[in-house]
């Protein structure tokens, strides 16, 4: 039986929640709000930054970011109830601070949008009708896809495939269409124009540093608290340098436009060492906490493509990553939960390698990729199927565990978009829903689109041997372990085809070093009276200059 209304012996009649990533001021949750009578109700807790071990980056874009939502509310004359994380009696979970809250305000109903990860509602849910509130779920109007019109796209298809997605979502919201509705440029993607690597000279210079977001008084006090409460967890919270307002995103947004727009399509897969930012937009957490629409970013880019001020390639990859991508795994993500995160197609089963946590690894490409990832909480796509994922997928390292560490390390991870993205894509945990094939590659796709393994002590070409590529072994043990499942897919007929010309001794070899590799927690065997890591490092890059 459901709870009956009551009257608000505080006088709250409507109390809103507003959680860490719905920081959105356009909200459906707000429709209607009467700041006489009702309130928005948002909590810092101690259980959000530990569930996964998050980062001291992420805790403080998401504590910024919410104090400057809460701030900016209270400006309008609305009533905010809001806990800090070092309130006296916070209990640190979202459950018990919410039923806190309902037995304090006794508010009629209760008010949100859908929750971005599955856990959360059924949990806020329990907490109302224990109160014997009404909670009302209202539809999140951030996405131009609802769950419900990504189940009627996915209704009788026996594969999803984002493609087709993206299409109809072109023509459904209008996006890059010429007056008779076919797509500008007469095709729909321009993704093989967008894959060009930056060649032994590096990127072109001076590279175009991104807008800077130095902490107001605000940011400081949350760098403070965050350093206080999670001493042990990682991150450099001394180069915190994101946008925490909607103005702060918007102005990320227009530099992106103007300066790195143009290039960022050609250059996106590429990777270059110690240059974490590129040509790559930087917005995906600001839009993922909801302090940027994706229909404004999507005008803008359309607007700067149709005023020729970026190439259509550029300006249609990027808009494929929101209006397709974006919307795409948040389908996926609804569609499939809650037991897509069971998922383990591969029967992967090993341990995320130590090095994962620490970035310290003998393996260049990994070791910039990570420490990267756990200095800036930020690395971009191609670093994380490519570099990361890929190496946890050869490893065999278990999907829940590579999840985990991905919603934990990087700012911008929601597990709506995160999830479907590792699993499903990164992982091919999911046995081909997010993916047609598994993304696997050797240690030559690294050395082609990054200067990584000119500094490195193993030879991408080499699958055996003390100076193997790591990911050129694992690439051949995948390929061998997962032969009989991968040969039932038509996209990996030539990699299967490779793997039989293997002769009984090539197998063996591979197998061996796999296992030693999987021996030393990932880590390679240390090539027996090898230099330390560095002095190598420097003797085989002057040797090859």
């Amino acid at each position: 039986m459901s709870a009956r209304p009551r009257a608000a012996a505080s006088g709250v009649r409507h109390l809103v929640v507003v959680l860490g990533d719905q920081l959105d001021a356009g909200s459906a949750a707000l429709d209607g709000f009467e700041p006489a009578r009702d309130a928005i109700w948002m909590a810092e807790v101690e259980g959000e930054s530990e569930h996964v071990v998050s980062s001291k980056v992420r805790t403080a874009l998401f504590l910024s970011a919410m104090r400057h939502f809460r701030d900016a509310q209270r400006a309008l004359g609305r009533r905010v109830e809001y806990v800090e994380l070092d309130a006296a009696g916070n209990t640190q979970t979202l459950a018990g601070e919410l039923a806190r809250a309902l037995t304090a305000l006794r508010p009629e109903r209760v008010l949100m949008v859908a929750a971005g990860e599955w856990r959360l509602e059924p949990e806020l849910t329990a907490v109302a009708k224990q109160a014997g509130v009404p909670l009302e779920v209202r539809a999140d109007r951030h996405f131009l896809c609802t769950p419900g019109e990504f189940r009627e796209h996915a209704e009788g298809r026996k594969q999803l495939r984002m493609e087709f997605f993206y299409r109809e979502m072109r023509r459904r919201h209008r996006v890059l269409l010429d007056d008779a509705g076919d797509p500008l440029g007469g095709q729909w993607n321009f993704d093989h124009d967008n894959r060009e690597s930056f060649g032994r000279g590096g990127p072109p210079r001076p590279l175009p540093a991104p807008t800077r977001f130095p902490p107001d008084a605000t940011t400081r006090a949350v760098i403070e608290l965050v350093e206080q409460r999670f001493p042990r967890h990682p991150g450099d919270l001394s180069l915190f340098d994101w946008p925490v307002t909607p103005a702060d995103a918007q102005r990320a947004l227009d530099d992106f436009i103007t300066h790195r727009l143009a290039d960022f399509g050609r250059y996106q897969d590429a990777i270059w060492c110690g240059e974490p930012w590129l040509y790559h937009s930087l917005i995906s957490a600001a839009m993922n906490l909801k302090l940027l629409d994706p229909r404004a970013v999507i005008a803008a880019v359309e607007r700067a493509v149709r005023a020729e001020r970026v190439p259509l390639a550029a300006g249609e990859g990027f808009i494929r990553q929101v209006l397709g991508w974006r919307e795409y795994v948040r389908g996926v993500y609804w569609l499939h939960m809650p037991d897509y995160l069971e998922r383990n197609a591969l029967g992967a089963k090993e341990p995320l390698p130590g090095f994962y946590w620490t970035g310290d690894t003998a393996m260049t490409c990994l070791r910039d990729a990570l420490g990267q990832t756990l200095r800036l909480g930020y690395a971009h796509h191609i670093q994380r199927l490519m570099v990361t994922g890929l190496y946890s997928l050869l490893l065999g390292v278990d999907p829940k565990r590579i999840h985990e560490w991905y919603l934990g390390v990087y700012v911008d991870a929601v597990e709506w978009v995160e999830l479907p993205n590792t699993l499903g894509m990164s992982q091919y945990a999911d046995g081909g829903v997010m993916a047609s094939k598994p993304y696997v590659a050797t240690g030559k796709y690294l050395q082609r689109m990054s200067n990584a393994c000119a500094s490195c002590r193993f030879d991408p070409a080499k699958a055996t041997g003390d100076d193997a590529c790591p990911f050129t072994t694992l690439y051949w043990d995948f390929l061998l372990r997962h032969e009989t499942l991968l040969r039932g897919n038509q996209r990996m007929a030539l990699q299967v085809k490779n793997v039989v010309r293997l002769s009984a001794a090539e197998r063996a070899a591979i197998r061996a070093r796999a296992a030693a590799i999987r021996a030393g927690g990932g880590e390679p065997p240390a090539e027996e009276g090898m230099l330390p890591l560095e002095g190598k490092s420097r003797a085989k890059a002057s040797k090859r200059s």
